[in-house]
């Protein structure tokens, strides 16, 4: 408590908060790879539960310490909470697509922790680049906002209509084209390794699936991000609640990975979220008009978390509660 009556601006405070933000991340980062996870082993249910349940707790206690000491308090940490519940949520989509990848390339399931793991450090790099630059944009071009309103709008019409059975071919991605056509490869996991030496440099078969979720998760970003800074213009409130999002994306892998297929409305609810942030970002062009309510125009922080929560909670109910039926063929509608 001394220590942050040292730093009454919120600027200083925003740098103490994100100092133990980078400090968490940075431990839990040096000790799941040097001590719990030394060896290649498959992650059992039981252990994901639990780090899942972590990180939510360690994002929540984040939360807590926004709303104590940022000078806007509850503002801060309801648009905390929107973007981090946003990301969540559309990490969802992201499990399905790199179960897919690591099925296709039959990735044995002792390895899948350790690629995850290296998949996550490099989102919480690139994450960081996409944030800072979009922030420079942003404060230097103000209008941009509404560019990211309408394709967030678009977004969400383009996912509520796609059909969630859709499979995604990984030979169509063009960075494992260049792999293929540049790099010398072998078809030798070679015990977990990206990258053997002997009898020449080569890349595994694993350092290609790496490649693929790494560019996987910045199609996300796309998505993801411009809707984070449609709830708040703060990086600070973006990129840790968004990192916080991904660290727990890992234990959700192994805990929803499956029954993913049961969450068959989720993607509808994300799509109605998405086309909501950014119609609200849109509307907030007329603000001041008197033919637009101010509720809308001007809409305060915990309405929008109230209506991305309702809309998350209801799909997961109703995807839970209405099974999805299959037709004669057996197939899925």
């Amino acid at each position: 408590m001394l220590l942050f009556s040292l730093f009454g601006d919120s600027q200083h405070i925003e740098t103490i908060l994100f100092g133990v933000f980078a400090l968490v991340i940075l431990v839990f980062l040096l000790v799941d790879l040097g001590v719990f996870n030394k060896t290649a082993h498959k992650t059992t249910t039981k252990s994901a539960l639990y780090q899942s349940i972590f990180w939510v707790i360690v994002s929540m206690i984040f939360c807590f310490l926004i709303y104590k000491f940022d000078d806007r308090g509850a503002d801060a940490a309801v648009e905390y909470l929107s973007a981090y519940l946003t990301e969540y949520a559309l990490s969802v989509d992201n499990i399905f697509v790199i179960l897919l990848i690591l099925k296709y390339f039959t990735v044995k399931e002792e390895y899948y922790h350790k690629i995850l793991f290296w998949g996550i450090l490099g989102a919480v790099v690139f994450r960081g680049v996409f944030i800072f630059v979009g922030a420079i944009f942003i404060h230097k071009f103000h209008a941009i906002l509404y560019v990211f309103g309408v394709f967030l709008i678009y977004s969400g019409i383009k996912i509520y209509f796609e059909d969630s059975d859709e499979k995604i071919d990984p030979e169509k991605n063009p960075i494992l084209k260049l792999c293929r056509k540049y790099l010398p490869l072998t078809d030798d996991e070679a015990g977990g390794k990206f990258v053997i030496t002997k009898p020449k440099l080569m890349f595994t078969p694993l350092f290609l699936v790496i490649v693929l979720i790494e560019t996987t998760d910045l199609i996300f970003a796309v998505d993801s991000i411009p809707a984070a800074f449609a709830i708040t213009q703060n990086e600070f409130l973006i990129y840790t609640s968004n990192i916080f999002a991904v660290m727990g994306l890992r234990a959700m892998f192994f805990l929803l990975s499956g029954i993913i297929d049961k969450f068959y409305l989720l993607q509808k609810g994300l799509s109605i979220i998405l086309f909501f942030i950014g119609a609200k970002m849109l509307l907030e062009i007329g603000r001041g008009s008197d033919f637009i309510p101010d509720i809308l125009t001007d809409m305060p922080p915990i309405l929008s978390f109230v209506i991305i929560i309702l809309t998350l909670t209801l799909s997961i109910v109703f995807s839970i509660f209405i099974p999805k039926k299959e037709n004669t063929d057996g197939e899925h509608y």
